[in-house]
Parts: C-alpha cells; sequence; structure tokens
C-alpha cells in the first residue's frame, strides 16, 4: 500500500516536460523556396491548359516557370538562404517545369498523331531532363572542379531545353503557320529526340550565371535592348520565342569551340615543366 501511495506521489510531484518548439526559419531561406513552389505552379499549369488544348497559354506559363526558376537561385544567393532542402526542391519543381510539362505539351499537340512513337519521344524528353538534372547535382559538388568550368554547362540546362524543345509548337502558332501533316510530325519527334539527347549529353553549352554586371558605358544601350525584347516578347510572343530559340542553337557550336580551348590550355599548364625561378 505504502509503495502504490509513493509511486501516485511520485506521478503527481514530477516536474513537467517541456514540449519541443519548432526553430524558427528565417524568411530569407523561405523565399526562394516560395519562388520555387509559384515555378511548380506555373509548371503545373502548364500541363492543365495542355490537356484543355489552350498550348499558347500553356507556354507562357512554362516561360514564366523559367523566369521564376532564374530567379530563386539569385535569391538565395543574395539573401544567403541557400540551403540543401532548397536545392533538393529546385530539382524536383524543375523536373516536373521543364521534362514532364514541355513532354506533355507537345505529345497533346502534335505528336500524339503518331500514337506510340510520338509518347516514345515524350518519354524520352521527359527522362533526359531527369538525368540532366542528377548529373548536375552531383556535379556541384565535385571538389576539383576548375574555376572555367563554371562558365559552361554540361549538356543543355533542362530550362533551355523546354524552351527550345517547344520550338514546333511556336513554329504552328506563329505567323509562319507550320503544317501539321504526318510528315512533319515524324520531323517534329526527331527533334524533340535531337533536343533530349543534346539534355543528356556531355556537349558543353554556355553557363551564363557570371553574367550580372554591365559596363557603365553600354548601361544605356542594355537598358534598351532589354526594354525592346521585352516589348516584341509581348507584341509577337511566338515570334520572339522562335527568335530565341534559333540564337540558343546557334551558340552550341562556339560553345563547344569555346570549352576546348580552355581544356587544351588547362592540359598545357599542367603539362609543361615549371619555369625555374631566377637568381638575383
Amino acid at each position: 500500500m505504502a509503495r502504490e501511495q509513493e509511486r501516485e506521489f511520485d506521478v503527481f510531484d514530477a516536474p513537467p516536460v517541456r514540449k519541443r518548439r519548432f526553430r524558427a526559419v528565417p524568411v530569407r531561406v523561405i523565399l526562394p523556396n516560395l519562388v520555387t513552389l509559384l515555378a511548380l505552379c506555373m509548371g503545373l499549369t502548364a500541363i492543365r491548359f495542355a490537356i484543355e488544348g489552350q498550348f499558347e497559354i500553356a507556354v507562357i506559363a512554362v516561360i514564366i516557370a523559367a523566369v521564376l526558376d532564374g530567379l530563386d537561385g539569385r535569391i538565395a544567393r543574395a539573401l544567403r538562404g541557400a540551403t540543401r532542402f532548397g536545392a533538393e526542391l529546385d530539382s524536383l519543381a524543375d523536373f516536373v517545369d521543364f521534362g514532364v510539362a514541355p513532354a506533355l505539351i507537345l505529345y497533346f499537340w502534335g505528336l500524339h498523331e503518331i500514337k506510340s512513337l510520338g509518347w516514345f519521344a515524350a518519354l524520352v524528353f521527359a527522362i533526359a531532363a531527369a538525368l540532366r538534372l542528377a548529373r548536375f547535382n552531383v556535379m556541384a559538388e565535385e571538389p576539383d572542379r576548375p574555376a572555367w568550368r563554371d562558365n559552361f554547362f554540361t549538356g543543355m540546362p533542362a530550362p533551355a531545353g523546354a524552351i527550345v524543345g517547344l520550338l514546333p509548337l511556336y513554329l504552328s502558332l506563329s505567323i509562319f503557320e507550320a503544317p501539321r501533316g504526318r510528315f512533319m510530325v515524324w520531323l517534329y519527334i526527331a527533334y524533340v529526340l535531337v533536343i533530349a539527347l543534346l539534355m543528356a549529353s556531355r556537349i558543353p553549352h554556355f553557363s551564363g550565371k557570371k553574367i550580372g554586371r554591365v559596363p557603365r558605358d553600354y548601361v544605356i544601350v542594355v537598358l534598351f535592348g532589354v526594354v525592346a525584347g521585352l516589348l516584341l516578347l509581348a507584341t509577337f510572343p511566338m515570334e520572339m520565342l522562335i527568335f530565341f530559340a534559333a540564337a540558343y542553337l546557334a551558340t552550341i557550336p562556339f560553345a563547344i569551340r569555346r570549352f576546348k580551348a580552355y581544356e587544351a590550355a588547362d592540359a598545357e599548364r599542367q603539362t609543361s615543366p615549371p619555369t625555374p625561378a631566377s637568381h638575383a
């Protein structure tokens, strides 16, 4: 009896257990992730409008997702809010925005006319985007990566692959009104497979990550060019997207040439014997 009373006394007189409080997360960490989630919403919205047959709106949603994808990383670096969670969320959002969404848009738009092969091209495009993103995450952690490699991407970036891969759709919605016959669908499927190959390949592409400062003498010219480009994009969206896609594809040979020049200079620097120090 005494032991039972002691147990009751111990239970009621025990100090209260403190509840764990969640650690506060600063706004500078939350803000980039919110931008990433907005980009993900735009990718999912693009899929919805593609199912409904409103392909122009679907394309615009993918473009907005690409713009937001470029902003979230810059915001994270500017606010010093980059986290491992944010990097993983960004990769998942990029797969939906630039892998799944463009593949489904192209399939619902015209690739479905050659059923199995069109779906195969859409699958290959989405898989290539996933492989490209996975390789980017792995290569970002390489410790002995030369500094000059930051000027290049290995393989076509997923956002660029999405924008360039939708080129057949731009052509059909533009003033050019590209035909939609069965033979043309075969060409479009071949084009989509080539873009998927560029994403999954190790072909270098210009990065553009270090573009952030403009010489003072060219500020007015750059501002005028940006405003003119935005006005043209708002007025002739599909025609400007055709121009941007063609211009990006045209830079690939120059990127390969520049990459090989850096590689040759790096190899020569490693094989050349060190110069002996001159004695006074």
